[in-house]
């Protein structure tokens, strides 16, 4: 990373430096080496909070199943978790240990759990390992640790300066104080594209639905809506000042045509609602797009998928398009996986395999920054 250009600090666990020498590391980066919360010669404090507040970037690596463990169930017993704990840039993990440590369902779980916090997880690696085993369990090569690192700050600027929309999660349309009519989305795929559009230096409005906003991105400029009538209203004026939207809300289709005051009572043994259309967002945003504008949006089929697709694509005026499938395993509403397929206007097509919706963002963001 030095050779790279970047400057580098190191914090250690103490038991890293019956491994390595202080005087090497600090040869190396050009900087003292941090390993415990105190000086013992000056007694001066080690500010962690500073440390985690200075840099772009946190790589541990090795991280061993012990510093996995207590990154995953937030311990702060050493200077390398509480500086973790301070952090607010993007956190890389290298997982080093044994073969059956790897594959242990509880390092599995752990790794899971770093995940689900937005850390990113440097592959490991096959081959001989310290116990004469052959397998996983490899800490990533430096080399590919620098190349993953430089691709993700250039990655991470490519979006600089644009503006983007995106709405995620259901609407409520509201039968009376306590009821309404919903649907099972839960805003993980819209969240996730909202997180990976920021992570490119995008400035991202993300008009969230009656589900968690935990996860976000902090620069993410979130609006919290009930109602297709108050997505409707928000992404409308948002758009206006957009280089791009990616709705991937489900929006009510029909909302009661009358809202009572007070709950309603069970009276009768049938009980008729009528209900009326609500507006459709992505059609009215596709009515007022202008030529810099590129817009996408999502099609959850159960039937003549690609066919429907489609259609929603040429009537709503959009650039491309993503399908997902109730037929598809691991697709679907509330799910941490998605299966999408990708049309674009000028007829391309994008396959891609089941993946973390945090992947499938990526794809789907990789495709928006080419227009852009």
């Amino acid at each position: 990373m030095i050779k790279s250009g970047a400057q580098v600090k190191v914090v250690c666990t103490p038991n890293a430096l019956d491994f390595v020498t202080p005087l090497t590391l600090s040869t190396l980066s050009k900087n003292a080496i941090y390993s415990h919360f105190f000086v013992k010669e000056t007694g001066e404090w080690v500010n962690h909070v500073e440390l985690g507040k200075w840099a772009d970037a946190f790589v541990v690596a090795p991280c061993t199943a012990n510093t996995l463990t207590k990154m995953a169930n937030g311990y702060c017993d050493n200077l390398l978790l509480a500086t973790y704990l301070s952090a607010d840039c993007p956190v890389f993990f290298a997982p080093a240990m044994d073969l059956d440590m790897y594959l242990h369902p509880t390092t599995q779980h752990n790794i899971s759990t770093l995940l689900s916090y937005n850390n990113i997880e440097l592959p490991t690696g096959e081959g001989e390992l310290a116990s004469g085993l052959v397998g996983k369990g490899r800490m990533c090569e430096p080399e590919e640790i620098e190349h993953i690192l430089s691709s993700y700050f250039e990655r991470e600027e490519s979006l600089l300066g644009k503006t983007i929309l995106v709405n995620a999660g259901p609407t409520h349309e509201k039968l009376d104080p306590v009821r309404f009519i919903g649907n099972y989305s839960s805003g993980k795929m819209g969240k996730a594209i909202a997180n990976e559009l920021s992570s490119r230096g995008a400035m991202v409005h993300l008009v969230l639905g009656p589900v968690s906003a935990d996860g976000l991105d902090t620069k993410i400029h979130l609006t919290k809506i009930e109602s297709a009538q108050e997505m409707y209203k928000a992404c409308s004026e948002i758009f206006t000042t957009c280089d791009a939207a990616i709705l991937s809300a489900a929006v009510a289709d029909y909302r009661p045509a009358s809202q009572e005051d007070q709950k309603i009572k069970k009276k009768t043994e049938e009980f008729n609602l009528e209900l009326v259309k609500t507006v459709d967002v992505l059609k009215s945003l596709g009515e007022i797009k202008k030529n810099h504008q590129f817009l996408a949006g999502f099609a959850l089929e159960t039937q003549n998928e690609q066919e429907n697709a489609l259609l929603k694509l040429e009537k709503k005026n959009l650039d491309f398009i993503i399908l997902n499938s109730m037929n598809d395993k691991g697709a679907g509403f509330g799910k941490d996986t998605n299966k999408i397929t990708i049309l674009e206007k000028n007829g391309k097509k994008h396959t891609f395999e089941t993946k973390p919706k945090k992947d499938v963002a990526i794809d789907i963001v990789n495709l928006l920054a080419t227009y852009l």
